[in-house]
């Protein structure tokens, strides 16, 4: 799993890709559900690793599955356009699903996993990663100090952090609250990234992402920051984004699979079954 984040700058996103892929494994005859699938960079991992595993992506943003679409073409891997609420399948359809990064977007969270729980079979397993309220201090200094200022926090443009396009952040317990109520059983919790790069979340997302997606960057730059490369570099040592990615691993070096719950972090995991 080490291979999949080798070229990855986002450090929270290397221990996500880990996590969700530790607890829903690619394999044989396995049927997967990336819900939403953004631009297919867990499809392109689970078809990378195990091709008889079946996985299928669902996106509502119609320019994102555009491009995904593109992306994941030579693949042959489904994509659908369809809302997390009314997903397009029959009950009891898949084995697992994984939800990363899309509950705190959502207004009716627990509605949202009341509709993966029904397309997942009994015993089906749903890995589901969320932005932890109580995030580092250098992962978004302006939101933290927002925060502590005036209660408040910046939610667009680059300067909007770890808010950006959220409808709220998760603590343990509001993450617990909607998956129990969403008629799903809690098998395993973690929380990690806690040493990050000074303005992570700003550099890799309010810089870096638009520059990649309006084809701003240099090839050689854009190589090296494209998920889809993931398997292997493509520049040289000395390549800008391969200096960040060597920097980014001097950090993560520090963290652990699982940090304290008192620590703050960047991410809130939680893997959770369709009881029998």
């Amino acid at each position: 799993m080490q291979l999949l984040t080798a070229n990855e700058a986002d450090i929270a996103f290397r221990r996500r890709v880990r996590t969700i892929m530790e607890w829903v494994p690619p394999a044989v005859g396995t049927t997967v559900l990336d819900v939403p699938c953004g631009q297919g960079f867990y499809l392109h991992r689970y078809f990378h690793v195990e091709p008889a595993c079946t996985v299928v992506g669902v996106e509502l943003d119609a320019e994102v599955l555009d491009r995904g679409r593109r992306a994941v073409a030579p693949l042959g891997v489904p994509l659908a356009n369809a809302s997390i609420y009314a997903l397009p399948f029959n009950a009891e359809s898949f084995d697992a699903a994984i939800c990363s990064e899309v509950l705190e977007h959502l207004e009716d969270d627990v509605a949202g996993l009341r509709e993966v729980r029904r397309v997942l079979r009994p015993g089906g397993t749903v890995a589901i990663t969320v932005p932890n309220s109580n995030f580092p201090f250098w992962w978004d200094p302006v939101n933290k100090t927002l925060e502590a200022l005036t209660g408040r926090h910046i939610r667009r443009g680059p300067l909007a952090g770890i808010w950006a396009g959220h409808r709220r952040l998760y603590t343990r317990d509001a993450l617990r609250r909607a998956v129990v109520a969403a008629g799903l059983d809690i098998v395993e919790e973690r929380s990690f990234t806690h040493h990050c790069i000074p303005f992570s979340h700003n550099l890799v997302y309010g810089v870096g992402k638009p520059l990649l997606e309006r084809g701003l960057l240099p090839q050689r730059l854009a190589r090296e920051a494209d998920r889809h490369e993931f398997a292997s570099s493509t520049g040289s040592s000395w390549n800008p984004m391969a200096l960040a990615v060597r920097a980014v691993g001097w950090f993560d070096r520090w963290n652990r699979p699982t940090e304290p719950w008192a620590r703050s972090t960047v991410n809130l995991a939680l893997r959770a079954r369709r009881p029998l």
